[in-house]
């Protein structure tokens, strides 16, 4: 795997951090400055996450980088909806153009950025997990 500068590990830390700490305040009804936290963290954390690269050939920490950038996708898309949820700059939308406009965006977008920072959550730690051992793996044949 390619490692990251000292400045880039640096901003990985600072996005992980700001993720924590954007989830922790919107849970305590700090809703409005937390969802932004969140979506710059997780936007930080993900673009570095995405800089470091494998260029191996082993098959299996190819997929598991496959994963890995899912589960970024998903941090970043749970952020926007977290911001979503906070603003409700798509209500209108719904009110306005779906049939049963408010039903339908309570089931398709409320607190859905919950299920998406759970699953991305579990990925990220099990990719994690997997790709470190992968790699002393391949370190022990050489």
């Amino acid at each position: 795997m390619r490692q990251l500068s000292r400045f880039q590990n640096i901003l990985f830390l600072v996005g992980g951090a700001l993720m924590v700490i954007g989830a922790g305040l919107y849970v305590f009804g700090f809703c409005q400055p937390a969802s932004w936290i969140f979506l710059v963290g997780a936007l930080l954390f993900s673009s570095m996450q995405l800089k470091q690269s494998y260029d191996g050939d082993n098959f299996v920490i190819r997929r598991l980088r496959r994963i890995m950038i899912m589960a970024d996708i998903l941090f970043v898309l749970a952020g926007l909806l977290m911001v979503e949820n906070a603003y409700n700059f798509l209500l209108p939308f719904f009110q306005n153009h779906v049939r049963n406009g408010l039903n339908a965006y309570i089931i398709y977008i409320m607190g859905k950025w919950v299920v998406l920072l759970l699953v991305a959550a579990i990925l990220e730690v099990y990719t994690t997990h997997r790709i470190s051992n992968e790699l002393e793996k391949e370190a022990k044949k050489r």
